[in-house]
């Protein structure tokens, strides 16, 4: 009889998580996690870890197994949280999603279940393990759920086979509305709750409330460039560049023009470059335009946020980014790449964005990736994952 500590979130997902590893015939244990306890950053009732625990606590006692709750919240604060102002402090955009499973979840929280005497640890992520065999070894693999709608593989883009062989996802294979139904005609109390929104374990935060907890307001400007200013500079990046380098050479593609204030027009104010992220809209609380200012730049340095008028303007768009070498991240370490090679993928460079055609030119000091299609709003910090059908092959951070 194998023992699966679960992560019980207080959600549906795992509820039902822990309830079919315990009809599948395991010794089941139900850990909650506590990762923060400031109550002053989250917005009402949305998302208080109290009821969390609460209804965790209520679903082991329903399913009669043991629980208990450990405080992480040291560690949250240290790796994920102290993290996620130093990138908004240097104007990177980080993912507490996908930091969180790689240093929380399956990092610390797995060394408590294994020390625990656990087998394995289960989640309530809708993703699926495979596993298949590379010269006689066992090789694991990371899968989208079964739901595309809800599937998180995006999520777990940086785990490693070691993580992997520890790990259980027992609703990667259902649809949302099958867990929802489970955890109905088992009547459990998370049957009906609403899925948590926000922070990775904080709830449903004001971001720039969180941020300026830590980063003090600055006041500086917003700048508006023209479509045709930002074309521009773009050719100019091509231009600049050796004369034997071809136009689509994915090292031209992948580099950002430099924006002054000179390039374009004040258009209102802000209260700090580092509350903003590249493909913003909300919160510019600048009006009067034909079509809705985005984001296509921030200057913490100047402290300028640059922007443009609407979804498709050329500042907005990019073919190509690049991973530095020790920000390059393979679940499947027997397909890495070797130097001067260029692979055909599908990738991704945000959560629920759909597949896009793709290629990895892997070079001395990292990785190139580039798209058929200009990708909107490529972001420094945030995680670009590429795929071989529905398995994540691999990550890396957007530097």
């Amino acid at each position: 009889m194998k023992t699966v500590v679960v992560g019980l979130s207080g959600g549906v997902d795992s509820s039902v998580s822990a309830y079919l590893l315990k009809e599948a015939g395991y010794n089941v244990i139900g850990l909650f996690m506590k990762n923060w306890h400031d109550d002053s950053v989250t917005i009402s009732d949305e998302c208080p870890w109290l009821d969390d625990s609460n209804d965790a606590m209520l679903v082991a006692e329903k399913l009669g197994i043991p629980f208990q709750t450990v405080d992480l919240s040291e560690q949250y604060k240290e790796r994920i949280v102290d993290y996620m102002f130093r990138e908004y402090e240097m104007g990177r955009t980080p993912n507490p999603d996908v930091l969180c499973n790689r240093e929380i979840k399956f990092d610390v929280f797995m060394k408590i279940a294994l020390e625990l005497g656990a087998d394995f640890v289960a989640t309530g992520h809708y993703c699926q393990r495979g596993e298949t065999e590379v010269d006689g070894k066992s090789v694991y693999q990371l899968l989208a759920g079964a739901d595309a709608n809800k599937d998180q593989s995006y999520f777990l883009c940086q785990l490693s086979q070691e993580q992997l062989s520890k790990t259980l996802f027992p609703i990667g294979h259902l649809q949302k509305s099958e867990v929802r139904k489970i955890a109905k005609e088992q009547d459990l109390v998370t049957a009906e709750k609403k899925d948590s929104q926000g922070l990775c374990f904080i709830g449903k935060v004001r971001l720039p409330d969180f941020l300026q907890q830590q980063l003090k307001p600055k006041e500086g400007v917003i700048v508006e460039i023209s479509a045709a200013r930002a074309q521009e500079k773009i050719e100019d990046l091509y231009e600049s560049s050796a004369a034997d380098v071809a136009v689509e050479d994915v090292t031209i593609l992948a580099k950002k023009p430099k924006y002054s204030l000179t390039d374009g027009k004040i258009v209102g104010k802000h209260q700090g470059a580092h509350y903003f992220t590249k493909g913003q809209r909300k919160g510019l609380a600048v009006g009067g335009t034909p079509e809705p200012l985005f984001v296509i730049d921030t200057d913490v340095e100047e402290n300028i946020i640059y922007t443009g008028q609407g979804k498709e303007h050329p500042g907005l768009l990019r073919k190509a980014l690049f991973v530095q070498e020790s920000e390059v991240h393979y679940i499947r370490e027997d397909l890495k790449l070797a130097e001067g090679e260029v692979r055909a993928t599908k990738a991704r460079i945000r959560y629920r964005q759909p597949l896009e055609n793709a290629w990895l030119h892997k070079v001395e000091n990292g990785l190139f990736v580039s798209f058929e299609n200009p990708q909107a709003a490529i972001s420094e910090g945030q995680f670009v994952a590429w795929y071989d059908g529905a398995e994540c092959l691999g990550s890396g951070v957007i530097s």
